[in-house]
């Protein structure tokens, strides 16, 4: 008998993370749980984050060839089965000109939320431009992903910048923004009937900006490739919900 499954099997029973994709390297993050009654509204949700979390800074540059590293931190919680994200950046220059859900926002200055919620190497890939505007898609690798329909996105994923809704070209100096993300687990289509608490799953954290004056591209979790590449989910953290 070939025993080789089932040792599989037992390996993702026991630890809740696909074997083929841990590295001892891999960064880990326990997701405090917020209690709260009812419907959180944004300021709710940012005093909670402030309150109750800790800081986490995304400042690991992986390519020499890209050592700009503005000042990059998030909050994280799970609360009513909903993600909770708060990032804080600072930076010498901003630049949002994308407004279309899904359309390139990494070129703008961004950041960036991969989730592998079942830790099986299929991941979303969450990201936001300096006023907001989403892209969301699903797959297990850059060149195979399905974007998630825009009305879903703008109907469940709730979204506030410090530096409001309205496209603008770059502009210099020294720049600090907020940004505040709700996501529901439902918007994880692709997981139907997830829950958040008590999974152990894997994802990394990015601040990012393709078209920025100042070209950056950094991680929480190391991502040990040749050239920038966030799409690489075997340098996902491990990410435990409380």
């Amino acid at each position: 008998m070939n025993l080789k499954p089932f040792i599989l099997v037992y390996c993702v029973w026991v630890t809740g993370i696909a074997c083929g994709f841990t590295n001892q390297d891999d960064k880990i993050l326990k997701v405090k749980e917020i209690e709260h009654t009812g419907v959180a509204s944004f300021q709710e949700v940012s005093d909670l984050l402030e309150s109750q979390t800790e800081l986490h800074d995304i400042d690991l540059v992986n390519w020499d060839a890209f050592p700009y590293r503005p000042k990059t931190q998030f909050r994280i919680a799970h609360s009513n089965n909903q993600i909770w994200l708060k990032y804080y950046i600072q930076e010498k220059s901003v630049l949002a000109e994308v407004v279309d859900v899904n359309g390139a926002v990494s070129n703008d200055s961004c950041v960036e939320f991969f989730f592998d919620p079942l830790a099986d190497g299929n991941y979303y890939n969450f990201e936001f431009n300096c006023i907001g505007t989403p892209l969301l898609a699903y797959g297990p690798t850059r060149s195979d992903r399905q974007f998630v329909d825009e009305h879903s996105i703008q109907e469940q994923i709730q979204v506030k910048s410090t530096l409001g809704t309205t496209s603008f070209k770059e502009r210099t100096g020294e720049f600090t923004w907020e940004i505040t993300l709700v996501i529901p687990a439902e918007t994880l289509i692709h997981d139907e009937g997830l829950q958040l608490k008590g999974l152990h799953a894997k994802a990394n954290f990015y601040k990012c900006g393709n078209k920025t004056a100042e070209a950056h591209y950094l991680s929480w979790n190391q991502v040990k490739t040749e050239r920038p590449d966030f799409h690489r989910p075997e340098y996902f953290g491990t990410v435990v919900f409380e």
